[in-house]
């Protein structure tokens, strides 16, 4: 009995490992990538010595909308509450969407839900808003694109989202012309740039940079032939795929990246 036995047990064997190589041989790539946490759309980018955060939107999997009042009519202020709407559940990407003033009010035009909440500010004035030339990012359906303000003024668009901010960093492949390559003023920022017409990219310093890395980061490493600063040192971002979920101090607008209903 004792070689049955001995032969049995070394087919048993050889059974066991066929089985294991054709379940191993039937685990497809789809499979695999499958089981692999979600990346989501935001990654880290070396450029220029300094580090960003990068977060790119295709229109066609993502919706880009404002937010700046609560169902309350008070002001949001902050990614928690944003999450608390009903949109919340979808928030993929959010981050400060332009200056504001004291009361949170936008500086300049703002535009939610197709209704122009706050027109346009061509006034001149101090600070980064009023450095001409500034603009405007907007969302019509699923192309956004962004504009000096001039010319998206004359062409009397009818968004369904925007809001105006300044200065530009790139217009039509160029740095805006007040730049310096030499300047020494270097702040945390953050800002938004378009490629095409259905894809969003928004960007965030991790390191005090100049206006001429931000803008060149923008035109040379993300491929953005028109790119507008939003906002400064105040600036927040909620990633939580990179786990970045808090907010600085209470905002004004915020712009949001939500995943598409299927």
């Amino acid at each position: 009995m004792k070689p049955i036995i001995f032969t049995l047990g070394r087919a048993l064997s050889r059974t066991a490992i066929i089985l294991l190589t054709i379940l191993v041989s039937l685990e497809l790539p789809t499979s695999r990538a499958a089981a692999q946490p979600d990346s989501g759309p935001c990654r880290p980018v070396q450029y220029a010595d300094s580090t960003f955060v990068v977060c790119t939107m295709d229109l066609r999997q993502y919706e880009v909308r404002l937010f700046w009042r609560g169902s309350d009519g008070e002001v949001l202020g902050s990614f928690d509450r944003l999450k608390e709407t009903p949109e919340g559940s979808r928030l993929a990407v959010a981050m400060n969407a332009g200056m504001y003033h004291e009361d949170r009010s936008p500086v300049g035009l703002y535009v939610e839900n197709g209704k122009e909440l706050k027109a346009a500010n061509t006034r001149n004035g101090p600070g980064n808003f009023h450095l001409k030339p500034n603009g405007i990012f907007y969302v019509k359906g699923r192309q956004a694109d962004v504009l000096e303000t001039g010319t998206y003024l004359k062409r009397k668009f009818r968004p369904d989202f925007a809001t105006q901010s300044g200065p530009m960093l790139v217009i039509n492949g160029q740095i805006h012309p007040q730049f310096s390559e030499q300047s020494t003023s270097r702040k945390i920022r953050d800002g938004v740039g378009v490629k095409g017409q259905d894809v969003v990219v928004f960007a965030i310093s991790e390191d005090p940079v100049t206006f001429s890395t931000f803008a060149r980061l923008f035109r040379d490493e993300l491929g953005c032939a028109n790119a507008l600063f939003l906002d400064g040192s105040v600036s927040s971002l909620y990633a939580p795929s990179l786990e970045r979920i808090g907010t600085i101090m209470p905002m004004g607008p915020i712009v949001g990246a939500l995943r598409r209903r299927l």
